[in-house]
């Protein structure tokens, strides 16, 4: 009997070895190799011209092109969801008409590219030369020319709101949909008012489930602001654009944007994290952990040991 208790002690006592996956070893060696020769090249191809990158990359021109894609994608942003929340109102209601209405919107939009869209904004003096305001099918009170009302900004930003308020209203009807019935059913038998209902019930439950998609929806519309320059919108891409059509110096002006678009999405995403975890709490659902510490642990050289490999 005491033999087998001592057999058992060193038993739990024994030091537990990992399997060994040499595959994994060896896919992380090839993956280490692949980008130690991308950083190798990044520093010592002269083609890069890293100093003219950095001469160019806080002047003028950039940082005004720069202001404008931040203030066209907020904007764009807060009117098109401002427009989405109607829709979603417009397709949850019983109306089958407004319910017709906001699906027909969201088909067609969603069915034509947002390039199409500019382009087709851009051009509307073509289709319509005059906008009147006045009273339907009677006299008119206001005329505006159209090709002087419809600036390439202008069409830049109704192209897009309208493009942002056709996927967000989707977005928000998920979100409105993921919250169960029978919250609702509770908070009317006690009592509460539709208003209070949708803002203390509904609404907490349904942005973990809006927070993600949106972040995306803002963080892909940062960088669609870029397709404005083919309409001649001097947003950051349409500064570069004029600058390297001077000098010739492409690849230098094309990395000064792509930098400036690298830390514009990362600190988006950053935020997003934030957001998304400020409303996860109590959900079980967000992550305890800071930002930086699930960067480590996804990070295999920053970990205290190679056991995510090995």
């Amino acid at each position: 009997m005491s033999d087998r208790i001592v057999s058992d002690a060193e038993l739990l006592s024994a030091r537990l070895v990992p399997l060994r996956r040499p595959g994994q070893w060896l896919s992380a060696a090839v993956v280490v190799v692949l980008l130690a020769m991308v950083v190798h090249t990044l520093f010592t191809n002269p083609r890069f011209q890293w100093p003219i990158v950095w001469s160019y990359f806080t002047t003028g021109p950039i940082l005004r092109g720069l202001l404008l894609t931040l203030w066209l994608t907020a904007a764009v942003m807060i009117c098109g969801y401002v427009l989405g929340v109607v829709l979603a109102v417009m397709r949850l209601s019983r109306n089958p008409v407004l319910r017709s209405v906001s699906f027909g919107y969201v088909w067609l939009v969603r069915s034509v590219p947002p390039l199409v869209q500019l382009l087709f904004w851009y051009e509307l003096a073509s289709l319509y030369p005059q906008l009147s305001l006045g009273i339907p099918f009677g006299p008119a009170f206001i005329t505006v020319q159209t090709a002087h009302l419809f600036t390439g900004l202008l069409a830049a930003f109704v192209g897009l709101t309208l493009d942002v308020a056709a996927f967000s209203s989707e977005i928000i009807r998920g979100g409105i949909l993921s919250v169960q019935q029978g919250q609702v059913e509770a908070a009317q038998a006690l009592g509460l008012g539709p208003w209070r209902i949708f803002r203390r019930i509904v609404l907490p439950q349904a942005m973990p489930a809006i927070v993600p998609a949106s972040g995306n929806m803002l963080i892909g519309m940062l960088k669609a602001t870029s397709i404005v320059s083919v309409i001649a919108v001097q947003d950051l891409l349409y500064s570069v654009q004029l600058i390297y059509n001077q000098n010739f110096l492409i690849i230098p002006l094309l990395l000064v944007a792509t930098i400036w678009y690298i830390l514009l999405t990362t600190v988006l995403s950053i935020g997003q994290y934030y957001v998304e975890r400020h409303y996860a709490r109590g959900s079980g659902r967000g992550d305890p952990r800071g930002l930086w510490t699930i960067a480590r642990a996804n990070i295999p050289l920053f970990r205290n040991n190679l056991a995510g490999i090995s």
